[in-house]
């Protein structure tokens, strides 16, 4: 059985940082392409991040050198580092494995 479990989550103030874990398990993280998404009340789901098998990385334009996906394979954990964060990046932040696989989500709220 699969399971993603998010943690991190919480309220900060503008400018400030949360680190998001993501642990995993039933799948091995470093085999499967991991991505973090938010969706924000009232709008769509957007993919922030992804880290493929190998470890590259990709990030969606608004979070672009604030964000930072990793992993730890002996954890099978992924994280995403949010640093300089806004008041637009308040949402329920979720953990998806290969495309199908769904945490549950952690919300996040950046005051101004």
């Amino acid at each position: 059985q699969v399971q993603l479990v998010e943690s991190g989550g919480g309220l900060v103030q503008a400018g400030g940082s949360l680190r998001l874990s993501c642990a995993v398990s039933g799948i091995i993280v470093s085999t499967k392409l991991m991505s973090w998404y938010r969706q924000a009340p009232g709008k769509q789901r957007e993919l922030v991040a992804t880290i493929t098998n190998f470890g590259n990385t990709n990030y969606a334009d608004s979070v672009k050198g604030r964000f930072a996906i990793s992993r730890d394979n002996a954890k099978n954990t992924v994280y995403l580092q949010m640093n300089s964060l806004k008041p637009d990046d308040t949402a329920v932040y979720s953990c998806n494995a290969q495309g199908y696989w769904w945490g549950q989500g952690t919300q996040v709220t950046v005051s101004s």
